[in-house]
C-alpha cells in the first residue's frame, strides 16, 4: 500500500525535447520532494516533433542518475491523474513573466477541479531563461550545435532526429 503521507510532485510537460532548463527544474524538485513524476502530456494542440515514447525515453535517460524520479505519460486531464496517482504537488518551471500568466491560469483550474491539488512555481536559473524546446528544435534543424541547451546524454538522440529525417516531419 503506498505511503498517503509521502509527498509527491508532478513536473508536467511535453518536453519536445527536455532541455537543461527542465532539468533544473526537476532536479530541484527532486531535493524538495519523495518522489518526482515526470509526466510527458499529450497536448493536442501541439505538433511534436519527437513521438510521445521517444520523448519519455529520453527523460528516462536524461534523468537515470535522479533516484526519486518516474517518468510516465498521460492523456487526459491533469487533474484526474494527480488523484489516481496521490499526487500532492504540481511543480512548474517559470522563465518569463508571460510562463506566470498562463500557468497561474491553469493552477487555478486545476485548483477547481481537485481542490486538494497545489501548484509551486520555481523560477528557473538566469542562464536558462531563453531556453524553450522549441528553440532547441529550430538549432538542431540546421545542424547547429545543442551541446549547451539539452543533457549531454541525449544531445545525440536529438540531433539524429533530423539527419535521419533529412529535416523533414
Amino acid at each position: 500500500m503506498e505511503n498517503k503521507n509521502k509527498k509527491i510532485a508532478l513536473c508536467p510537460g511535453s518536453f519536445d525535447p527536455i532541455t537543461i532548463g527542465h532539468m533544473d527544474i526537476i532536479q530541484r524538485a527532486s531535493r524538495l520532494f519523495d518522489e518526482v513524476i515526470v509526466l510527458v502530456s499529450v497536448n493536442a494542440n501541439k505538433n511534436c516533433t519527437f513521438t510521445l515514447q521517444e520523448r519519455v525515453n529520453m527523460i528516462k535517460i536524461a534523468t537515470g542518475e535522479l533516484k526519486n524520479i518516474r517518468v510516465e505519460s498521460f492523456e487526459g486531464l491533469l487533474a484526474d491523474y494527480v488523484r489516481e496517482n496521490h499526487v500532492n504537488v504540481i511543480v512548474k518551471g517559470l522563465r518569463a513573466l508571460s510562463d506566470f500568466d498562463y500557468e497561474f491560469q491553469m493552477a487555478l483550474a486545476n485548483k477547481t477541479l481537485n481542490s486538494d491539488l497545489e501548484t509551486v512555481f520555481l523560477t528557473c536559473n538566469s542562464e536558462h531563461m531563453f531556453l524553450s524546446s522549441s528553440l532547441v528544435r529550430q538549432i538542431a534543424q540546421f545542424g547547429g550545435d545543442i551541446s549547451d541547451f539539452v543533457p549531454d546524454n541525449i544531445a545525440d538522440i536529438i540531433s539524429n532526429k533530423w539527419k535521419t529525417n533529412k529535416g523533414g516531419f
